[in-house]
């Protein structure tokens, strides 16, 4: 009998305004090492639920859908397919064998947009089944160009689908916080960034280098030729640094791949990288709420610091390893 557990990861809204492994992923430990929890089986069938949004139908939220899941599946470097099977008046929560996407009305998550929720096969990180409900408590819109009151459906769908997917949450973007104290958002370099954008914003209709290095790690479609890794480790005072932000720029491309120190010793992999050189940043997790990304503590007492040297990602391979020493705030 194989063991399932459950996992939700939601996007947010700001009102009033183990061993190194390429990206934040879903996944099961197993014998000590981490497994990424993807979809093994393709095409991923999904069912649309029945029960109407906030300013938009059931049919509006398939259409949204229906291009959300073609952007994903459009990624030339990753394998990943969908299948809509049906409407269903089954709910986008609990235990059913569907996977099922739907407006539920939350009133008590009152900043939360949607959220993701899962069963995942810890001894194999099998994807068996996944819900995504998007917050009835909000209102939508499908307008092509967005509108000023209203999120736009199709950007939410297009995060939550990474959800699905298997990928956590990046942390490329910058936050200012309001005078209300929360936080908003001033710029975002990723669909997976887990904070929104404002109302009537339509920019997250489309995948950033960041989400595209994600996706083809974990659904690789082939060997990519011109792509390249770099690694490294973050240290403070001698020891490795948990949960860095480390943020791959190419000054040619202006192409912005992210990654994280995952273990203690500080190391990071940012992998399915267009070769070229790069200008390397460590920074704090300090644009989000930390246990947006990890569930446990992560060290954010250190300064923004750069690489000492620009590294290279080479075509086909990786880079030498580079250490960049972090300096306590």
């Amino acid at each position: 009998m194989t063991r399932r557990t459950a996992i939700t990861l939601a996007l947010l809204l700001t009102i009033g305004s183990a061993s190194p492994h390429a990206y934040l992923k879903l996944g099961a430990v197993v014998n000590g090492r981490v497994i990424a929890a993807t979809w093994k089986q393709q095409p991923i069938g999904y069912f649309i639920s029945e029960r109407p949004g906030n300013g938009v139908t059931p049919m509006d939220l398939l259409a949204a859908t229906q291009r959300a899941t073609a952007t994903w599946s459009g990624v030339p470097s990753a394998n990943v397919r969908f299948a809509f099977q049906s409407m269903t008046s089954a709910p986008a929560e609990g235990i059913d064998g569907k996977t099922v996407l739907g407006f539920i009305d939350r009133p008590d998550l009152d900043r939360v947009l949607g959220a993701t929720s899962f069963m995942i096969d810890t001894a194999t990180g099998e994807i068996a089944e996944a819900d995504i409900f998007f917050n009835s408590r909000f209102a939508f819109s499908v307008a092509p160009n967005g509108q000023a009151d209203r999120v736009d459906l199709e950007s939410v769908v297009l995060h939550e689908l990474g959800h699905l997917l298997g990928l956590g949450h990046s942390a490329i973007g910058e936050t200012e916080r309001n005078s209300s104290g929360s936080r908003q958002v001033i710029g975002s370099g990723s669909v997976m960034f887990p904070i929104a954008m404002m109302a009537g914003a339509t920019a997250d209709r489309a995948l950033q280098p960041d989400d595209i290095a994600g996706i083809s790690d974990l659904y690789p479609a082939g060997q990519i030729l011109d792509a390249g890794g770099i690694v490294g480790r973050v240290t403070k005072n001698g020891q490795g640094v948990m949960g860095a932000h480390v943020v791959a720029f190419n000054p040619e491309t202006g192409i912005l791949v992210g990654n994280f120190t995952l273990d203690t010793d500080g190391a990071f992999v940012i992998a399915r990288l267009p070769s070229g050189p790069y200008i390397l940043r460590v920074e704090p997790l300090d644009d989000a709420e930390p246990d947006s990304f990890f569930p446990g503590a992560i060290d954010t007492d250190f300064r923004v610091t750069y690489a000492p040297r620009m590294i290279v990602a080479p075509s086909g391979g990786s880079s030498p390893t580079i250490e960049i020493q972090v300096r306590p705030k």
